[in-house]
Parts: structure tokens; sequence; C-alpha cells
């Protein structure tokens, strides 16, 4: 999103970024040094900080992309799901609240509060239907209990306050600079290093993909043209099993990357199923086509290949992360200990 306002000339950017283990600022390098681009490192829980931070820079919209958003890790932690997403979200509405109020009437019918979230707050679909905005909330993980909490105080904070506020609940993202815990990211770098690649249960599990750069155009539209109050879903419409998907990328991988030790798909190896997994997740994305004008631009395939195709030209990028942060090991497989319960 960073990248795409800065580059295009769409807006001035304060960057706030706790910077957990997920955080690289080197995904900015690009970006890094333009002049109207701020980067301050904070976290939303502490209030103080971000009142400073807003009452500063001044913005005339804020993005709320700030979360903890692996399944896996709720599972093994729930306690920093709920303290980022559902504390840390209400600290930044009433953070921007004090600051809204304060405005003139002329900036306040501006501001826009826009909250990014996620299609798991609907739940599980069966083989047919798909998730529409006025889809009834079914979380099943804490990861996606946390996100449907802050979708409802975003919602309350327009209700109570009027403060105008937008919400979108998008489908899967994948693409470059994507943090390797992911599916995707996991697939492809393990292939490249001659790793299992694992797959929970039979594989089966669905999900709509939706390619990162279409999921910032989407975005970009919302806060500059949705209706406040309002919720768009965002998807790909590129419904896949999981085990599709890994076939997919062993493909693109067997041509772009060729190897002498047999097809990437001999790598492919059933392991236990996650915990509450969802079979399957699929977004109406008719909404925001007709008010908003939005529809993606890539094919699952043609983002796969340009996703690993990233990730072959790049390892400057994910192999410090790989020896440093994250592996590859399995997670969401402990129960929460004490101390994060």
């Amino acid at each position: 999103m960073v990248r795409y306002l800065i580059t295009n000339g769409l807006a001035e950017v304060l960057n706030i970024d706790k910077l957990t283990y997920a955080g690289n600022r080197s995904s900015l390098q690009t970006v890094d040094k333009h002049q109207t681009y701020h980067f301050m490192h904070a976290d939303i829980l502490d209030a103080a900080a971000i009142k400073q931070a807003i009452t500063e820079f001044r913005p005339t919209a804020i993005m709320h992309l700030a979360a903890e958003s692996h399944v896996d890790r709720s599972i093994d932690g729930p306690a920093a799901f709920i303290e980022t997403n559902v504390v840390g979200t209400y600290q930044l509405l009433q953070c921007t609240l004090e600051y809204w109020t304060a405005l003139n009437s002329q900036d306040k019918a501006a501001f826009r509060f826009h909250h990014i979230s996620t299609d798991e707050v609907y739940g599980s679909l069966g083989m047919d239907g798909l998730f529409t905005e006025q889809t009834a909330y079914d979380p099943r993980s804490p990861y996606s209990a946390s996100k449907a909490s802050s979708d409802h105080l975003v919602r309350s904070w327009y209700h109570t306050y009027g403060l105008p506020i937008l919400i979108t609940n998008c489908s899967n993202n994948y693409g470059p600079y994507h943090f390797p815990e992911k599916l995707i990211p996991l697939i492809i770098l393990n292939a490249m290093e001659r790793k299992p690649l694992p797959i929970y249960g039979q594989g089966d599990n669905i999900r709509d993909w939706l390619y990162v750069d279409d999921h910032v155009t989407a975005l970009w539209q919302v806060v500059t043209k949705g209706e406040p109050g309002e919720t768009y879903n965002i998807g790909g419409n590129m419904e896949r099993t999981n085990l599709e998907v890994v076939k997919t990328a062993c493909a693109i991988l067997d041509d772009a990357l060729p190897s002498d030790q047999g097809p990437y798909s001999d790598l492919i190896e059933f392991v236990t199923d996650r915990p509450g997994h969802d079979l399957r997740y699929a977004i109406d994305s008719s909404r925001i086509k007709t008010e908003l004008g939005w529809e993606p631009k890539e094919s699952f395939d043609s983002g796969l290949r340009k996703t690993i195709d990233w990730y072959l030209k790049n390892d400057w990028w994910w192999k410090p992360i790989r020896d440093a942060k994250y592996a590859g090991q399995r997670l969401g497989t402990t129960m929460p200990n004490s101390s994060a319960t």
C-alpha cells in the first residue's frame, strides 16, 4: 500500500509500524528516501505515541492495516491477537475520534478511517454460496474472532460517535514481500531448498486468492470513493483448493527453476490438519465492482507466476528472514501457555 501511494504520487504517508517478527523495513527501500514518505516505530497500543503522531501529521485519512494475522500463531498464542487486533483497534479509534472531533466541518466531512479486515470473520462456507457484505459473522479461530471483534468496534464508532469509517473484508492475499509463514511463500521457498511441502489434511480446503497489487488498488478506491459507514468485500474470484495451489506453484517452478532431482510436486507431504480448519472461503465482490468500478486484473496463474519470479530474483529479502526469523517450521500445534491466557 505504501509503495503504491508513494510511487504514484497519490498521498503523503506516515507509516506507523511496531516492527514485530514480520516487520521488515527493507520492504520499503524503494520509497524509504522519498520526501513524501515518513516512518514511525510505534505500537498502536501506545495511545500517547499514536495521539502525538496523528496530531502532528494531521492526516486526511487513516488506513488501519496493523494486525496480527497468522491463524496458526493465534492457536499457539491468542493473547497477542486480542491485544493488537482488539485493544489496539480500540486505542486507535479513540485517538482518531479525539482528532476528528476537533477538525473544522469541512475537514470532518472529508476525513475517513478505513479498517482493513478479512473474510475469515464470516466463518466457513459449504461447497456452495459466497460471502456477501450481509453474511452473518461466525469466526472459528482466535485470529478471526479478534478481527470480527475489531470490525464490530469500528462499526460501533460510526453509529455511536459519527466517525466516518469504512470496512473492507478481503480474501487470501499473495504476492511479493509476503512473510514466509504463509502458504504460498512457504511452498515456494521450501521447494527452492528441496524441503517438504506441507499440506494440511488432504489439501481440499478452498480459498479465494487475491493478488496483493489488486488488493491495494481496491483499498485506494474504497478510501477515496467509498460511502462512510459501509463495508466492501474484496476478492480475487479465484477459488483453489490448497492442493491445487501447491501443484500449480510446483508446475511453474518446474519451468522456471528446473531441478535434476525430480519435479517439485514430489516434495508434497500431507500433515495433520489445523485445528478448526475452515473448509471454504469465497467472496462476492459485486458491490465494489458495481459501486466503485474495481475488479482484479490478475488471474491466479499470472499472479502466482509473478510471485514466484519475484522470489527467485530477490533472495536478498527473504534469505535473512529464513536464516534468522522463520525457517519454515510448523506452527499452530501447541496449546497456549499460561502466560498467554
